[in-house]
């Protein structure tokens, strides 16, 4: 079995937030470590799952793959009449 290389880190947490940890590692059998690291990676997938979809948005922006506001405000206004706009 291999070894993962590890570093610490330490943060300084709100007692609540700690204390949260504290009982979620209770409730589900495991350290406070192991819902640190969990914690950790969701949010950096969140961020990087962010940064893609900006990165993306910005192309469109740029391949001019956009559509105006005004006619987007439009559209929507148009959707409690009896003729809505073609979307």
């Amino acid at each position: 079995m291999s070894q993962t290389e590890t570093k610490v880190f330490t943060a300084h947490v709100p007692l609540p937030l700690a204390e949260k940890v504290d009982q979620l590692a209770a409730r589900l059998a495991r350290s406070r470590g192991w819902i640190m690291k969990q914690a950790l990676s969701a949010w950096i997938d969140q961020e990087e799952e962010r940064s893609r979809l900006t990165r993306e948005a910005l192309a469109e922006v740029d391949a001019d793959l956009v559509i105006d506001q005004q006619a987007v405000q439009a559209w929507a206004d148009s959707l409690d009449t009896d003729t809505p706009l073609p979307r």
